[in-house]
């Protein structure tokens, strides 16, 4: 099958196409604008194109198939050509359900922990040595890419998404896989560019949990409510298996599970990881791991890329990068780090980057997310407020939304970048918190301060 990617350049896109270039399709691919790593991994591949932009000859009647990715407009040149010449046209999601309608389809979906619980999952099975396909939204160690399918493996683990697919397909992602087994870890109110009401959020959920196939399985975090409600409230036929943070202490800066074999250190830590792992357990399980062999593989998960990720260390001072950014999200990394370093000074730091998270109503929404730091910065650029057509945003704002009026607030990346890097982390842990890039924070003289 020759398959064109418009918008070939996105991480879940260009991996995407090298799953399917592996597998046998030709591809070819356009962009408007392609950064690292996917520039390298396309080029390392032949796949890159020579020349950014739309090109409408690009497109022609002996393509069997167009894959339209979220960053392409619905006026995109591309697309009208493909629309014209009427050619099948796929979503990313509706491209993935189309290569495994045929398999067990395992979805992880939740406002928060689903890159982790995939990755988890990933982990375990490839340690007990189980061939499945799968997309996941980070990149695993031990793993090429972050997308892989086959003609042949029976499962498919797939990264459950709730925005929308593309310029065409409105629909979240999560809505087109149709689970055999699912899982649900959180609902906290993200994406108000999309949703704009916390109910219409909570709304996608309940289509998720009715779309699983009937018979099939939900694996449901039991401490959440919005979850709970959600799942128990459901007419679905399918098995309902709840979970919560399994029993565990904390000693020196590790964390020990208490399991039928006695307690076992683990690489990860936070309630929210533990409460993961115990998603994590339930899925295993359903897919054919045993309990056991469950814990001797997640010993051994040092978590997923920018996922509370140990970036520097020294003798009596550590950093983290994660990539929270909602409020449930920095909340509860903000408070892991705390439960889990309580010797230690705290001092996290914010870029407030998302469109949702520049919205001055919804900064209300982080009150207190911040209070497990002994010091918390907050920086965010002016610049992206006028990009997202946003209001400008002021400090007293920020102050006030969180709670806190000590925080320590940056408009300008130059200032933000000074102040941290002139710090002096002797007896602390800083923690940094985006999903952006802090206005080009220079990690490597920012690592040194924690090597010397």
């Amino acid at each position: 099958m020759h398959i064109h990617f418009i918008a070939i350049g996105g991480s879940a896109m260009h991996n995407l196409a090298l799953a399917l270039l592996e597998k046998g399709y030709t591809i070819t691919g356009s962009d408007d604008a392609i950064f690292e790593p996917s520039k390298s991994r396309l080029q390392s591949k032949g796949l890159l194109p020579e020349a950014l932009g739309w090109y409408p000859e690009k497109i022609h009647a002996q393509l069997d198939a167009i894959i339209l990715g979220m960053h392409a407009k619905a006026d995109n040149p591309e697309l009208l050509k493909a629309q014209e010449l009427g050619l099948k046209i796929y979503s990313y999601p509706e491209f993935l359900y189309e290569q495994s309608k045929f398999k067990t389809r395992v979805v992880i979906g939740g406002s928060h922990g689903k890159t982790t619980i995939t990755s988890m999952i990933l982990h375990v099975l490839q340690y007990n040595e189980m061939e499945v396909d799968y997309m996941v939204g980070a990149q695993l160690e031990g793993f090429d890419r972050m997308v892989h399918l086959t003609d042949t493996n029976d499962f498919i683990v797939l990264e459950g998404d709730e925005y929308l697919s593309s310029a065409l397909d409105r629909r979240p992602k999560f809505h087109l896989y149709k689970p055999n087994i699912a899982l649900l870890s959180g609902i906290a109110w993200d994406h108000i560019n999309v949703f704009p009401t916390f109910e219409n959020y909570v709304e996608q959920f309940r289509i998720f949990v009715d779309s699983i196939v009937k018979g099939g399985s939900i694996t449901y975090n039991l401490e959440d409510v919005e979850v709970k409600n959600v799942v128990e409230a459901t007419e679905n036929p399918i098995r309902k298996f709840p979970y919560g943070v399994p029993e565990h202490r904390v000693e020196d800066g590790i964390t020990y599970l208490e399991t039928p074999d006695g307690e076992m250190p683990l690489e990860i830590f936070g309630t929210h990881n533990l409460s993961n792992l115990a998603g994590a357990k339930w899925i295993c399980q359903q897919m054919g791991v045993d309990e056991a062999d469950f814990y001797e593989a997640i010993t051994t998960f040092k978590g997923a890329a920018k996922r509370l990720e140990k970036i520097a260390e020294g003798k009596n001072k550590i950093a983290y990068k994660d990539f929270a950014h909602a409020p449930s999200k920095v909340r509860a990394t903000t408070k892991s780090v705390r439960e889990q370093y309580p010797q230690r000074k705290l001092i996290a730091c914010l870029e407030l980057h998302t469109y949702s998270s520049l919205n001055p109503k919804f900064l209300l929404q982080y009150k207190g997310a911040l209070d497990g730091a002994d010091e918390a910065i907050v920086f965010y650029s002016p610049d992206a407020l006028k990009i997202k057509g946003l209001p400008e945003v002021s400090a007293q704002q920020i102050l006030e939304a969180f709670g806190r009026e000590d925080i320590h607030v940056f408009t300008r990346a130059e200032d933000f970048q000074e102040y941290v890097i002139a710090r002096n982390y002797d007896g602390a842990v800083l923690l940094l918190m985006s999903s952006g890039n802090y206005g080009n924070l220079d990690f490597d003289g920012l690592k040194s301060k924690f090597t010397s």
